[in-house]
């Protein structure tokens, strides 16, 4: 069965049809087209996707959805069905909205500071184990305005199971997208100074992050992380929406908690979690508490669905390091090998101490950390910046390279405490890597996205460094 007919994607839009076809899969991108996917052709401030109609046909698009008062090409060769509609992006939520009225799955949505897209993706995993084929969810980190649509448009009508990550920076941003996602299940990973720029403090980040429960389905769960200090600011905002409140965490009195961890020789973790009076046991794949903290908030997700839990343990036993989030990979040296452990997608306070920690318990010839810049921390930049010195330290970092004009608060606190190289740009920092690194070494390679640090582990895995 295909996803979208054309006569479904006018219906849902209010749009009209200039022929019959048949849609496989959804996209805004060009460059992604697949074979019989609809292309929407989004009009941004950068660029017009109405640009790219050639190549959306040419790449195998079945149709697209396009703006009425756009002058389409007609050259030899375009014969690109299209379902012309007033606004695309209005089609693209409305499609969104469309797949979720005629949709029978469990819904969960994930929100926080950290851990977002991981405990996305190890909630696939876990659902996808106990019921092969059946589980959906958002790709990538498509966790905003316009990715939640897309993602929500591409869940196939007969799917069981819908994990949404959705993402904020600003207050209100997530009342909007819970709207659209309308979940059964709602979580919120953690709550950290994160896109601290905008707004006062972390209550107000907590609060921001609390708008995912606005939109709970009658009957629906909180999954609240216990051990924060926003945990009743959060549950107040649950309550009104939730019909059950759950909690996970490590300290007594959580619903779902950790009774028992301890790091492998093989580097992941074994816990014993505790869900009421059932008790689950298995080996994470993934090092360090941060992993800890998301494995329990997923079973608490699993639990609510009523999936299973036993099936959820062995998908996190099985759960590969992801890119840009802690994979790990062994880079080629003109003498032997290095460790390189990936967490080059974003970068925030917490997340970045959580992963020092992580490199910390590694036992190696010597631990250099290639940390890029957080942004979006506004007037409480340089202290979170400094503040990292200590975790540095704590972690047995021999030789640390910062990157990024904020890095120069870190810097000032680390001078005579450990070795390091201030640089500009991610270019500089391949080359400080690249003169002092070993064999026997492990490098933590983190940082904010925009930094860019994704193109040194690019070249680390491809050994062109």
């Amino acid at each position: 069965m295909s996803l979208w007919t054309s006569a479904e994607i006018a219906a849902a839009t209010g749009g009209v049809a200039s022929g019959d076809f048949a849609a496989n899969g959804v996209t805004f991108d060009s460059r992604e087209v697949c074979p019989g996917d609809l292309f929407i052709a989004l009009s941004g401030e950068a660029t017009d996707g109405h640009k790219f109609l050639d190549q959306a046909s040419e790449r195998g698009a079945s149709g697209a959805i396009v703006a009425q008062a756009t002058t389409h090409p007609h050259a030899p060769g375009f014969a690109l069905p299209q379902v012309l509609v007033p606004d695309t992006m209005a089609a693209l939520e409305a499609l969104a909205v469309a797949s979720r009225a005629r949709s029978k799955a469990q819904i969960i949505g994930v929100t926080g500071s950290v851990g977002k897209t991981s405990a996305k993706e190890a909630l696939f995993a876990a659902l996808d184990r106990g019921d092969p084929g059946a589980a959906h969810r958002s790709v990538k980190s498509y966790n905003n305005h316009t990715g939640v649509p897309l993602s929500l448009a591409r869940m196939p009508a007969g799917a069981r199971f819908g994990v949404f990550e959705m993402g904020m920076n600003h207050a209100g941003e997530l009342t909007h997208l819970t709207s659209l996602v309308r979940p059964n299940v709602a979580m919120v990973t953690a709550i950290a100074p994160a896109h601290t720029a905008f707004f006062p403090d972390e209550s107000a980040i907590a609060d921001a992050k609390g708008e995912i429960f606005a939109r709970l389905e009658p009957g629906g769960t909180a999954i609240i992380p216990f051990d924060s200090p926003h945990r009743d600011r959060l549950i107040a905002a649950a309550l009104p929406h939730a019909d059950r409140i759950v909690t996970f965490g490590l300290e007594d009195g959580a619903d779902v908690r950790a009774i028992e961890t301890m790091r492998t020789s093989a580097g992941g973790t074994f816990m014993t979690a505790r869900l009421g009076l059932r008790e689950l046991s298995f080996t994470m794949s993934q090092p360090g508490m941060h992993w800890v903290s998301n494995a329990l908030g997923v079973l608490a997700a699993v639990e609510a669905v009523n999936g299973d839990l036993a099936l959820a343990g062995l998908a996190l036993a099985e759960l590969g390091g992801l890119q840009g989030r802690g994979a790990r990979f062994m880079a080629k040296l003109a003498d032997g090998e290095a460790l390189v452990i990936d967490e080059s997608y974003n970068a925030n306070p917490s997340s970045m101490r959580a992963t020092l920690a992580v490199l910390g318990a590694e036992t190696v010839s010597r631990k250099i950390a290639v940390l890029g810049e957080m942004r979006e921390l506004g007037d409480g930049s340089a202290a979170y910046h400094a503040a990292l010195a200590d975790p540095i330290d704590e972690a047995g970092v021999a030789y640390a390279v910062l990157v990024g004009p904020e890095m120069a608060h870190l810097a000032n606190a680390l001078e005579g405490r450990v070795q390091f190289v201030h640089v500009a740009d991610t270019a500089a920092a391949r080359t400080s890597l690249m003169t002092i690194l070993a064999p026997g070494d492990a490098v933590l390679i983190k940082g904010s996205n925009g930094v860019g640090l994704s193109a040194l582990v690019a070249s680390l895995a491809s050994g062109t460094a």
